[in-house]
Formats: structure tokens, sequence, C-alpha cells
């Protein structure tokens, strides 16, 4: 039995538009992913996946090129150049990010190499063109939520743009209010409850599909936001590597079930009308952000 990891939760397992009436009735979560095809699994492209080692293991992120395409581009050149290894997590707010740097970054004292020091911002993109998967429930922050090729997203169709939402473990480059100045060299990660008011005002580019439990377990810093105020309370980064630079026999092999299938469709119904025996009243509505992603290890 493989281990099927939902937004940083651990289970265990065996139309472009939802339509609650087709999914079968009575079925839970497990039952889905049960009869699951091996065609509703992907697999990740090593040109678009961080490995971030700690000391405690592995954590994994999926970039999203998509939606950020100039910042996947300057992080993977970051990345590239060596430009995290050796720093460290400088922040651990509860409820809210976990966001390494470089410490001193305010003193630009370590050089991003080949990388650029301001991005023009990617906090929206045109909706044409994009396989959006719509939720059919209202969203308090935007016209309508739904998912990118695995990335919770959000539309409006006035407006025609599109772009990431600000879910747990979703990844985004920090920023000061100069709108231009977030280039990913200062990174972070949604760990509390999503904070959808900061949708469209930062560069998301990716999101944690393996090892978000590392990130979340972090101290909280005791300084305004979340901070460390003392070097020995940051945690060092050994190192980011993109994994199309690691030998095959050291990447981690995940699957993660793909947004654009049925089997999702009926997944997301299985959630807003839960039929585990021990829920006495189904909600008939799910939170783009309470849409689990499901992602398991490879048997081989």
């Amino acid at each position: 039995m493989r281990k099927i990891i939902c937004n940083g939760l651990v289970l265990a397992a065996a139309a472009l538009v939802i339509d609650a009436a087709a999914a079968p009735a009575g079925k839970t979560m497990a039952d889905v992913l049960a009869a699951a095809k091996p065609s509703d699994w992907r697999t990740l492209d090593p040109e678009n996946t961080l490995y971030m080692e700690l000391a405690g293991g592995r954590v994994i992120i999926e970039l999203a090129p998509e939606f950020a395409p100039q910042h996947v581009a300057n992080v993977r050149t970051l990345v590239r150049g060596k430009y995290f290894d050796g720093l460290t997590i400088v922040r651990s707010q509860d409820n809210f990010v976990v966001q390494w740097a470089d410490p001193a970054e305010a003193d630009h004292k370590k050089s991003v190499g080949e990388a650029k020091n301001k991005l023009t911002p990617e906090f929206d993109r045109p909706a044409a063109g994009l396989k959006f998967v719509a939720l059919p429930d209202p969203d308090t922050y935007a016209a309508q939520t739904g998912f990118v090729s695995g990335f919770p997203a959000a539309r409006d169709k006035a407006d025609g743009t599109a772009w990431p939402v600000h879910c747990y473990s979703m990844v985004g480059a920090g920023r000061d209010n100069e709108v231009d100045t977030g280039p990913g060299t200062e990174i972070y990660v949604v760990s509390g409850h999503a904070p959808r008011q900061l949708d469209r005002n930062v560069a998301l580019f990716g999101r944690v599909v393996y090892g978000m439990e590392l990130l979340a377990v972090m101290p909280r810093g005791p300084a305004p936001m979340g901070f460390y105020d003392k070097a020995e309370q940051r945690v060092p980064i050994r190192e980011i590597r993109m994994a199309a630079d690691v030998p095959a026999d050291q990447r981690t092999k995940l699957e993660l079930l793909r947004t654009d299938t049925q089997t999702f469709t009926d997944l997301i119904e299985a959630r807003r009308n839960r039929q585990d025996e021990w829920y006495k009243h189904k909600a008939g509505r799910i939170d783009v952000c309470n849409v689990p992603l499901p992602v398991r290890v490879a048997s081989n």
C-alpha cells in the first residue's frame, strides 16, 4: 500500500467544470483514490522541480512557469549558481509563513551571479490558454477558483486574468514595497491559514509537494513577524538543487494526481459531501484551499 500525501497529510489508500451530479454517490476520498487509473497520475518535470536539503530531510518544490515564467527562470539561475547553499531559514511566523533568505541580504553581501536583482511583477496573467478546472462553489476573494496544472488558482472572466492563490504550501517571492523587488532571492512558503489577501500582490511561483512537514514545524521566531533575532535560531539550508541536476538514482520519485481528470472531479465531490462514517452533516461546498492535492511515492 502506497503512501498518499495530501497537502502535508499522509493517507493510506489502495469536464473542466466540476459537475457534482456526475460524481458517483457514496464514495469517500479513499474510494476515489483506490479506483484511480495509472493515467490519472503524473510525474514531476525535473527542470521544474527543486530539491531543498535540510538536516531533517528533503523538501520538494514544484515550480509554476505557467504563472510566473520570469521568476521560475530567475530561481533556476539562482539555484544553479548555488545562491541558496549555506543560507538559512530566517523566519517562521505562526499561522502564516516560513521564509528563507540571506540574513545579510539588505547589505547585498551575497552576489546573485547571473540572476537578476529585479523583475517585473508576475501577480497575474491572461486566463486565455490555461486549462482551468473550476470549482462550483463561490469564493470570497475571487469570481471563480479552481486548479491549473495542479496549482490552486483563481480567475476573473470580467478582466480576463488568472492567478495562483495563497493556499497552504504555496511558494512565493518575498518583496519590499516596490513591486519589482521580489526576484526570488527571498522565498516564503505558506505554513498556516491561507492568507488570500496576498493574492495578486506577490508572485507565487511554486508549491511544496513533499516534505512540507519539515517546514511547518519550524520554531516560531520571537521577533516581530516571526523573524529569528539570533543567528543560532536560524535553520541552515544545506543546498538547493534542480532535480534535473541530481543523478536519477538520487531523485525522489513522486506521482501527483492530475487535476484535469474525472478522478479529481470525483475527489472534489467526495470532499464537498463527505461520505466518511464520522461525518453526520455534509457541507455541500468546499474552499479551493481545502481541496486535497494527492501526491504519492512511486513504487518503482
